[in-house]
């Protein structure tokens, strides 16, 4: 069965998509993107420009689903209120092509690549590399994106499962 899903590392400075795909047992990175904004440019213009990315995105490689970090609060809201505004754009560009989105938080991309919530950016890249799955790029939110869609193929299967015994 071939399966293909985008990942997104939602940021309105930076905005990290890849997509991977798998057949049978073979997962590969098919594709990679790190979308800049510029700073200086008004923040309804850089909400247009991630979505006609996201969109591209989908129009070039037509995945089978969506993979999304999920936001996170930290102490800055501005900063949080603006990835929130960006994550609802990427999933509006998914809703109107009829994908399905998954969120994950950040502790449960970590455990998907290294068996650890804790591990660091580099260790989720460095495992990444481990398992065959192409050249992980070194663009932080690009590699983020991998991990996002790495983390949605590890769980696709036993979705699968779930599915069929809910169907019976």
């Amino acid at each position: 069965m071939f399966e293909s899903v985008l990942g997104v590392d939602p940021g309105v400075a930076s905005l990290g998509l890849a997509v991977l795909t798998r057949e049978g047992a073979d997962c590969r990175i098919a594709w990679w993107e790190n979308v800049r904004t510029p700073a200086d440019l008004a923040e309804p213009l850089r909400l247009l420009r991630l979505g006609e990315a996201v969109r591209a995105a989908i129009a070039d490689h037509a995945p089978s689903s969506m993979a999304m970090e999920r936001v996170m609060w930290n102490r800055n809201v501005t900063s949080g209120m603006q990835v929130a505004r960006a994550s609802g754009v990427i999933l509006l560009a998914a809703a109107e092509a009829g994908l399905e989105v998954e969120e994950y938080g950040p502790l449960e991309v970590k455990m998907a690549a290294t068996g650890s919530g804790t591990a660091p950016k580099e260790q989720v890249r460095a495992a990444l590399a481990r398992y065959g799955i192409g050249e992980v790029p070194k663009q932080p939110d690009a590699a983020d994106a991998v991990a996002v869609a790495y983390c949605h193929m590890q769980g696709a299967r036993l979705r699968r499962a779930a599915k069929e015994a809910a169907a019976r």
